[in-house]
Parts: structure tokens; C-alpha cells; sequence
């Protein structure tokens, strides 16, 4: 329990620096822009897109706080800017929940491919598959059980491939030096 109750509080001290509120600021824009520009619709229901990255670059570099607090604010603006359909609070919950979550199992940890897909493994599960289908099925009123399937067959899918994705860019930042330049305190 202290283990957590330290990484909360690491990572609530990150907001001090400058350097991360500008950083997690330009991830903010990295991930408005992908998810507009890189995201597809396939269904009412279902969408692919590569905002992730820019969500989890940020809570792996600054933890569940400060990630958090980006993946909130990152899907409100989404949201004002480019509204698709009404504004649920359901999902800025799932956003912010989601970043937390990748905080907790990246940040200040070594980069692995096991630790990625299995912290998208748990937000496919927790955020995506249980509370997002909730939220469709509250808003929709369509039922749940009837939602999970197609659900289901997404996250299995994308799962392993944003993994991928993620483990291959967040490896190639740390072996060019880019997070440790961004880390560093100077």
C-alpha cells in the first residue's frame, strides 16, 4: 500500500516542474490531433485510433496524477472541439481512470513489453469492456450484454497491437535519450 501511496504522491510532486506541465501540455496536443486525425469510426459503437499514445507517454513519464489529469482534460477538449454526440461524463471518468491506471503500472518502472500488455490488458478489461460498455448502455439504453461481443472482439484485437505500438515507441524514446532529456531535472 505504500508502494502505491508513493507513486500518487511522486507523482502529484511532478506538477512542481515546469518542464512537466509543458510536456504533458504538448502530449495534450499530440493526442487531441491523433485522436482527430487518426482515430476511425467503424461503428456507432467502436472506434480505432492512436491517441492512446500521448496518454500513456504521459502517465509513464509522470504517473497516475499527472496522467490522470491529462487524459481529463485531453477528452474534454476533444469533446468541445470535435463533438461526437453528447457530452457524458462516463467517459472523461474512463479517460481519467484509464491514465491512472497506466500510471500506477508504468511510471517510474522499467519499460517491458509484459508491464505494457498487461496494463492494457487491466483497461481493456476494467475501463474499456466493463465501465464503457456501461456507459453506452446507459446513454443508448442498449443492453449490455448485447454491446459486449463487438466490444469484446475490439479489445481483443487492439490489445496486442497498441501494445506493440506503445512498447515500440516508448522503447525507441528511451534509447534515443528523449526520456531521460525530459526526466532530467536541469
Amino acid at each position: 500500500m505504500e508502494k502505491i501511496k508513493s507513486l500518487f504522491v511522486d507523482s502529484f510532486h511532478e506538477l512542481k516542474h515546469v518542464r512537466t506541465i509543458v510536456v504533458t501540455a504538448m502530449f495534450i496536443a499530440v493526442g487531441v490531433v491523433l485522436g482527430f486525425y487518426f482515430t476511425v469510426q467503424i461503428t456507432d459503437f467502436l472506434k480505432l485510433g492512436f491517441s492512446f499514445i500521448a496518454n500513456e507517454m504521459t502517465a509513464l513519464l509522470f504517473g497516475p496524477v499527472v496522467g490522470g489529469i491529462m487524459g481529463g482534460v485531453t477528452d474534454i477538449i476533444k469533446f468541445l472541439i470535435k463533438p461526437t454526440g453528447p457530452f457524458f461524463f462516463g467517459f472523461t471518468f474512463n479517460a481519467i481512470l484509464g491514465a491512472v491506471i497506466y500510471g500506477m503500472m508504468l511510471y517510474k518502472r522499467p519499460i517491458s513489453f509484459k508491464r505494457i500488455l498487461a496494463s492494457k490488458i487491466v483497461v481493456a478489461v476494467i475501463v474499456n469492456l466493463l465501465f464503457g460498455t456501461y456507459w453506452l448502455h446507459v446513454m443508448y439504453g442498449k443492453g449490455f450484454i448485447a454491446l459486449l461481443p463487438a466490444r469484446a472482439l475490439k479489445q481483443v484485437c487492439s490489445v496486442p497491437i497498441e501494445s506493440v505500438i506503445f512498447y515500440i515507441t516508448a522503447k525507441t524514446l528511451a534509447e534515443t535519450k528523449v526520456i531521460a532529456m525530459i526526466k532530467s531535472k536541469n
